[in-house]
């Protein structure tokens, strides 16, 4: 019989730790994107090298710019089928190849990458659309992180994925939580110089990154948010604020942005304006009055003559109303403490 009863407990506690394990699992993070290449593109090693050659007899470590540190990438390990080869990407060019008219500058190849002509390059680039279908036959399905390319805001201004992504480079920036906001602050200077302002989100300190609010390839959310709406995305961090509330405050509920603006400010904790003039673009500010105010025959400032300001008194409005986020609090209507 006890040996049955331990026999009992141990299948209970096997059992309680596989349940554990796989809740678990269902939250671990996204460690990388599954890559789906085409049947046609698989191609093995020695294949992928022999083709690789026709490239790389000419284009080899004297370019200005590296070439050959994409052995050095996920997209250099010749091991895997998956893996693709010059031409897989830049197309067959046999044009510029074999320069059939011996001419000194050799036609362009087939697919040029980039979001405009360098200084190391004469070609022009591709359009953005030949482009993007070349990376598109392996990338087109990275666990719903691509589902909405098409129409995004980025997609409609005509950036090619060369315009961030960087293949040939050991260490492909915007992948990097170093590296990837300076990345993004090429185009969006407003947010470059927000973040640098008093309060803000810890970018600078490597500790957040745009990725972690923002899906750059495209969103069913606005502002290409990771989730559907402002509040959502936020809470992916500051769970706290989540609720629910016994005693909610609208402006809240509705949206983060009616106080806060998310990319910096010099007013902490990343408010629009400061107290009270923030609440009063909502609350007409009744306390300032020292006129009698319904129910309180001495006023409202509890028999004041001369009633103090919210505008010099202290925290202002959070005096008193120090839960703003919402409160549980059954004396807490008014969002006191």
């Amino acid at each position: 019989m006890k040996f049955k009863t331990m026999m009992l407990a141990w299948c209970l506690l096997i059992g309680e730790l596989l349940a554990i394990t796989s809740v678990l699992a269902s939250d671990l993070p996204d460690l990388g994107e599954v890559v789906q290449t085409p049947a046609k593109l698989q191609i093995n090693a020695a294949e992928a090298l022999r083709r690789d050659a026709v490239c790389t007899k000419c284009h080899d470590e004297s370019e200005i710019k590296p070439i050959l540190s994409i052995y050095a990438t996920k997209h250099g390990v010749r091991g895997d089928l998956r893996t693709p080869s010059c031409q897989s990407c830049h197309g067959e060019s046999e044009a510029h190849v074999k320069n059939a008219e011996g001419k000194s500058t050799r036609p362009a190849p087939d697919v040029l990458f980039g979001a405009r002509s360098s200084s190391y390059s004469s070609f022009s680039r591709s359009p953005t659309a030949a482009q993007n279908e070349s990376c598109m036959q392996c990338h087109n399905n990275a666990g719903g992180k691509r589902n909405y390319w098409a129409g995004s805001q980025h997609e409609r201004q005509g950036m090619p994925c060369a315009a961030c992504h960087e293949v040939h480079a050991k260490s492909d920036k915007v992948l990097v939580k170093a590296t990837q906001p300076q990345v993004c602050f090429t185009c969006h200077k407003d947010q470059r110089n927000q973040s640098n302002q008093i309060s803000h989100h810890p970018i600078a300190e490597g500790k957040v990154v745009c990725s972690d609010c923002h899906n750059p390839h495209g969103s069913a959310g606005p502002k290409l948010l990771k989730k559907n709406t402002v509040n959502e995305t936020c809470f992916l961090c500051h769970a706290d604020k989540r609720g629910p509330f016994l005693w909610e405050h609208q402006p809240v509920s509705e949206d983060c942005t009616n106080c806060h603006t998310p990319h910096g400010s010099n007013i902490t904790p990343l408010l629009k304006s400061r107290p009270p003039f923030l609440c009063e673009e909502c609350h007409d500010g009744p306390h300032n009055s020292p006129k009698a105010a319904a129910g309180n025959a001495a006023g409202a400032q509890g028999g004041l003559k001369a009633a103090p300001s919210t505008s010099y008194t202290g925290r202002a409005c959070l005096n008193c109303h120090s839960m703003v986020h919402g409160s549980n609090s059954p004396a807490g209507a008014f969002l006191h403490r």
